[in-house]
């Protein structure tokens, strides 16, 4: 299993420099195709609701302050497999031109990150985590909808 970092790096290594906001969603949709594609997690850190959408508090704490980051950000923990490689150029090639808000509406209107964020108003803090199971649930039926229509 990859570190969140090196997931960062990677995306970082291949779209430098880039938004906080947009690395943190990149991420996370990593994580939510991966779960697709090979059926396990990409990396082992939660992944929170937030109000902006999706936040990996892990590495968020790494770049905390800083609106744009490169890959200099964030210190290599290890190597990514080719599997995990194959998954994230898969998530740079459908959701890399998008930016930060872009991507930030867009997991507003997904179940992963409406379920997570019930009962909590607009806006708000929230610090509830979004569910691996919801992710792999929800992803899994968008995967089958473009494949089977």
């Amino acid at each position: 299993m990859a570190h969140v970092v090196d997931v960062a790096r990677y995306i970082l290594s291949k779209r430098s420099p880039m938004s906080a906001m947009k690395l943190q969603k990149l991420v996370y949709y990593s994580q939510g195709w991966h779960l697709v594609f090979d059926g396990e997690p990409l990396f082992d850190a939660p992944i929170q609701a937030w109000a902006n959408g999706p936040v990996v508090p892990v590495l968020y704490a790494q770049h905390r302050g800083q609106f744009v980051v490169d890959e200099d950000t964030f210190a290599p923990v290890g190597q990514l497999a080719e599997s995990e490689l194959q998954t994230v150029d898969a998530v740079l090639a459908s959701y890399g031109h998008l930016d930060a808000h872009q991507l930030s509406n867009l997991t507003h209107t997904e179940r992963p990150w409406i379920e997570a964020r019930e009962g909590v108003p607009d806006g708000a803090r929230s610090n509830a985590e979004i569910s691996l199971a919801t992710m792999l649930e929800y992803y899994q039926g968008v995967f089958d909808a473009a494949q089977y229509g």
